[in-house]
């Protein structure tokens, strides 16, 4: 390996990644820890912690955004492509089926997501209103509940197939 300095090794994170992380593997293999570029592999590490339970987040956001629309908007998708809201079933049974896979690969998300409900929901509530927008439906933020409206239980196994028979 060549040698390079730190600065260099610095400036390269922002010019060059892939080639800044294979020269910080290959001086950590070589145990020249003080080469390292330790701040941004220290963050780096920060983020590859949090992007699964990003992705978590993501999931549940979609749950809560289509559980909402299934309870307040169910009567204006009575006709067209999602008729009676079926997509949103769909879609809700596909994120819960990607959370349990990602809680099942990182059981360490199971008490850490329902942490993060609220902030699914801010998420969802900017996906409903813009759903709101492009549907020419009227709807502020204004008219949304701040507080989520479901509790992480209820996210996670409310059954709206068995609400659709009855």
């Amino acid at each position: 390996m060549r040698t390079i300095s730190k600065e260099e090794l610095k400036e390269l994170y922002e010019k060059d990644f892939p080639l800044w992380a294979e020269i910080n593997l290959e001086l950590l293999k070589e145990k020249a820890y003080e080469l390292v570029d330790w701040e941004n592999l220290l963050e780096e590490i920060e983020d590859m912690a949090k992007s699964d339970l990003k992705a978590c987040v993501s999931y549940l956001a979609v749950i809560l955004e289509h559980l909402y629309k299934w309870d307040n908007f169910r009567e204006l998708t009575s006709a067209g492509k999602e008729k009676g809201g079926m997509g949103w079933i769909k879609s809700v049974r596909s994120a819960r089926t990607e959370i349990e896979i990602l809680l099942d690969m990182y059981p360490s998300l199971k008490e850490k997501l329902p942490l993060e409900l609220q902030k699914a929901w801010n998420i969802a509530l900017k996906r409903i209103i813009n759903w709101a927008e492009s549907n020419r439906i009227n709807l502020s933020i204004k008219d949304l509940p701040m507080k989520c409206p479901y509790t992480y239980e209820e996210a996670m196994t409310r059954d709206l197939r068995e609400e659709l028979k009855k």
